[in-house]
């Protein structure tokens, strides 16, 4: 039988410290304890824990639309402290908004046998709204929590979730 995933999308210090690049906000740390107790769940329950992370070249071509942030190897490229990556789970490091594009993530979920996959972190409207467009082309059951998720466009955040919900059969919970 499938293993249920947690991917924690880009809880990183650019996007959820104070300082950070691209900081979203006080609002965004929220999430924090609930996306805490979903990692502890998860692998309470025998499920497969991924962060995944962007991890840019000092060049990225997203540079031209963002500021530049979470560059590979520096501070803000780094799990906030709160998460740590423990023995069975994954650190995925991505370059683009999709944690599939050029990465393992194909891999780890044939590899650990996932049938759903459940969603949290950061930015709802994009790279977590890519993370499910890329389960449901895979046919992956996906789940988004509401309470674990955060954007800095609060318009942004709303409709991606109707999106996902309704384009790409996510469950919104």
């Amino acid at each position: 039988m499938g293993k249920k995933a947690l991917i924690v999308a880009d809880m990183l210090r650019d996007f959820m410290e104070p300082g950070g690049t691209l900081y979203l906000g006080d609002e965004a740390r929220r999430i924090i304890p609930f996306v805490a107790a979903k990692i502890e769940e998860t692998r309470a329950a025998g499920g497969v824990v991924i962060f995944v992370c962007d991890a840019h070249a000092p060049d990225d071509k997203e540079f031209q639309l963002f500021a530049p942030h979470a560059v590979k190897g520096s501070r803000g490229a780094e799990i906030i402290p709160e998460f740590s990556v423990l023995p069975g789970d994954y650190r995925v490091e991505k370059a683009s908004y999709s944690c599939f594009h050029n990465t393992e993530m194909d891999t780890i979920l044939k590899k650990e046998q996932v049938e759903r996959v459940e969603i949290v972190g950061v930015c709802t409207s994009i790279c977590v709204m890519a993370t499910v467009k890329e389960l449901f082309d895979r046919g992956i059951p996906r789940l988004v929590y509401r309470e674990g998720v955060a954007d800095f466009d609060p318009e942004g955040h709303a409709f991606a979730l109707k999106y996902m919900e309704r384009i790409w059969g996510a469950e919104v919970v």
